[in-house]
Order: C-alpha cells, then sequence, then structure tokens
C-alpha cells in the first residue's frame, strides 16, 4: 500500500476520516479506526475555550494512542489565540495541528470562524502563521471550495496557506452555501493539487472504493477523505483499502453484522459518555446503521425512545424480527 508524508508522519494513502462536528467523537472515530481509516482528526476545539480554561474544551484534546495517527483541529478567528492555543495542544504530542477554515455552521461562521475565513484571507494567512509557529508537529488545513459559487478562490486560498507555511491542505468541493447539498466539484480539488507543492486531501462524495479510486485518479489529489459516507458504515474504510489494492468490490455486509458492530459502537459511546448521554447521543447512529432495512422507516421512530442499552437490544431484537425472511 502507497502512503503519504506530513513532515515526518507517514500515513496509508486509503482513506481518512474527515472531521464532522457533532458527528465523529471518540467513538465513531474509532469504530472507523478499526475497519482502516488511515488518518483520524479530532472534534472541532474552540482556541479560546481552551485558552480560557474551559474543561469540556480541554477533554477534546485527550488522544488515545489506538487513533494516531491523530490530529488535534483548532478554530477561531483571532490569530493570537490560535497561535496560543497551539503552543498549549504541544502538551498533548498531536501527529498533526488541523486548523477549521471549512465549516459552514451558522454559529461558528457568525464569529468570523470556520468557513468565513474564506472570506478574509489575510486573517487566514495570520492564523496559519502563528499556528505553524507554535506548533511542534506539522500544521494542516480544512476548507472549502469557496464562500458561494461566485466566491470559488481555493485554489488563491491555498497558495496563501502554503505561504504561511502549512504541511498540508483539505479541500471539500463544495461551498459554504451549498453546505452539504448538491455536487462536490472535484474540478476545483484538482485545481488546488496543481496550484500547490505541498499534499492536498480530498474530500466530498467518496463513499465506497470505486468513488474513493475515482476521486483518487481525476484530481490527483494525495488522500481522500470520508465524511457522510461513513455515517452506519464504519466498514467503508475496508471497503475502500480493498478495491484501491485489488480491485475487489466488498458488498455491505449482512443484517448480522450490522446489527453486532451498531451495538458495539453504542457500547463504545456509553463507554465514554455515560448511559444516559451516551444513548441520547447514539440515536442519531443507530438511524443511520438502519437506514435501508426493511421496516427502517418505523423503526427510525423508536430510536427517540432508545434511554438505556437495554432498549437497544430489544430495538434489534424487532429488527431481527422484521427482516427474517430477508
Amino acid at each position: 500500500m502507497q502512503t503519504i508524508r506530513i513532515g515526518t508522519l507517514e500515513i496509508e494513502k486509503t482513506a481518512a476520516l474527515a472531521p464532522m462536528a457533532s458527528v465523529a467523537d471518540k467513538a465513531y472515530r474509532l469504530m472507523c479506526k478499526e475497519y482502516g481509516a488511515s488518518y483520524l482528526v479530532s472534534e472541532m476545539i474552540s482556541s479560546k475555550g481552551l485558552c480560557f480554561g474551559d474543561k469540556k474544551t480541554a477533554r477534546l484534546c485527550e488522544i488515545e494512542p489506538e487513533e494516531r495517527p491523530y490530529a488535534l483541529q483548532l478554530f477561531g478567528e483571532e490569530s493570537y489565540y490560535m497561535g496560543k492555543a497551539a503552543y498549549m495542544l504541544n502538551e498533548h504530542r498531536p501527529d498533526v495541528i488541523d486548523i477549521n477554515m471549512g465549516c459552514p455552521v451558522p454559529k461558528i461562521v457568525s464569529n468570523g470562524s470556520g468557513s468565513a475565513l474564506m472570506k478574509d484571507p489575510q486573517t487566514a494567512s495570520d492564523i496559519a502563521k502563528e499556528v505553524v509557529k507554535n506548533a511542534q508537529c506539522p500544521v494542516t488545513v480544512k476548507f472549502r471550495a469557496g464562500w458561494d459559487e461566485q466566491s470559488k478562490n481555493a485554489v488563491e486560498f491555498a497558495k496563501i496557506l502554503e505561504q504561511a507555511g502549512v504541511s498540508a491542505i483539505a479541500v471539500h468541493g463544495r461551498t459554504r452555501t451549498q453546505f452539504y447539498s448538491g455536487k462536490a466539484d472535484w474540478d476545483i480539488i484538482k485545481a488546488v493539487k496543481q496550484a500547490v507543492k505541498i499534499p492536498v486531501f480530498g474530500n466530498g462524495d467518496v463513499y465506497d472504493g470505486k468513488s474513493a479510486k475515482a476521486m483518487y485518479d481525476f484530481t490527483g489529489c494525495d488522500l481522500v477523505m470520508i465524511g457522510r459516507g461513513s455515517y452506519g458504515r464504519p466498514w467503508v474504510f475496508e471497503q475502500v483499502k480493498r478495491y484501491l489494492e485489488s480491485g475487489e468490490v466488498m458488498p455491505e455486509p449482512d443484517l448480522e453484522t450490522k446489527l453486532a458492530v451498531m451495538k458495539k459502537h453504542c457500547e463504545l459511546i456509553c463507554r465514554y459518555k455515560g448511559e444516559k448521554q451516551g444513548m441520547k447521543e447514539a440515536r442519531k447512529n443507530v438511524q443511520w446503521y438502519i437506514k435501508g432495512l426493511k421496516g427502517s422507516a418505523r423503526l427510525r421512530g423508536r430510536c427517540s425512545e432508545l434511554v438505556e442499552l437495554s432498549d437497544l437490544d430489544m430495538m434489534i431484537e424487532a429488527i431481527r424480527t422484521e427482516n427474517k425472511d430477508e
């Protein structure tokens, strides 16, 4: 299997898990890692939250050995706090510090963070320089095609960040105004790759081995990232790896395997967050796992009733009964 390098860090050139706020928590990341995700990124860490001692923010900086190679992702709109936060992250020894300049969520962009920075390249450059100066590991940046269709500035933005000293960049082929709708623009990922010398990660509309290879072939990117294509499908990373290695198309797992993976995922969430909070957060994951199963529309309504792991066991039996003839 081929590898890519970011500084001294070596990563398998298969598929990485894209950072996803409120989705890719520790349990989610570890499930994807188990199935072959070659690289993981943390949930968004507020630079100001870290600098001002917020305990919840500090917990997001914790790293499990199994997560490596692993990036801690910072967000913020002020270069001073971003630099200070990067320095503070050094004690956790991340393999990479990633800067979020792509999040489209209103509460993030309203403060000038996330994809709002694509409208302010100078501030973006200042932030990148401060993080690079204070980090003791490679620094990467994830951003989008642009703010909207009229301002797709990813190529120019990438050049500015390269000049600021970042070691790699990740491009989601949608604009901020698209959020996650429509089609990802692979042409702009290709254009970014051709415009810079540092590694480029491609993100958007990859959901299996064939689409991963298609992105590699079309864009020339150095690493493919999968986000929503992993919803309820952590095994997608194994499928990608197998296809890239041999051209073999792995089928989707059978029902019992899917149910076992779903249960393990929910148990992992509860281990890290406690059963009460864990099951509350597990509901969306269960909805993703059961998508496409017979009776899934009706079963989704039961997800709101999942309070304890025993409730999940009863739901699994209901799924088995519903799909016994499939």
